[in-house]
């Protein structure tokens, strides 16, 4: 769960905190919000498990590269913005409207069945977006 209070989590700190876990198990985990992660690593120190977990961890936010992990524990962020949507001319949504209008004097009239009826405003409908 990502925390509010960490908006934007550095790579690099993150490796180190987790590097530092060999003596310090846990840093990472409560610097990425993990919280739970953090206290159970603290909680267990004496295992050894946490300081090889967070070995293991540091490597892993090594290899991964930047981008995975701003998919991981940035929401995201890294990810490359989404063109803006298309300006819609009103010319042409009033052309649409009234193709669809005519399409449903049709289908009434019995000249197109239902499904006919449907692919097309489908069709006119998809010119929009």
């Amino acid at each position: 769960m990502l925390s509010q209070t960490y908006p934007s989590r550095n790579r690099r700190t993150a490796i180190l905190l987790a590097l530092a876990g060999v003596v310090v198990p846990g840093l990472h985990k409560f610097y990425l919000g993990q919280r739970g992660w953090g206290i159970a690593y603290l909680l267990f120190f004496w295992s050894g498990i946490p300081r090889i977990a967070s070995l293991f961890e540091g490597i892993w936010f090594l290899v991964q590269g930047q981008t995975a992990f701003d998919a991981a524990f940035n929401g995201g962020s890294a990810l490359p913005p989404q063109p803006a949507a298309p300006r819609i001319d009103p010319a042409q949504v009033g052309a649409i409207a009234d193709a669809l209008r005519q399409l449903d004097m049709l289908r009434q009239d019995g000249l197109i069945s239902e499904y006919e009826f449907e692919q097309k405003r489908r069709r006119l409908l998809d010119q929009i977006d």
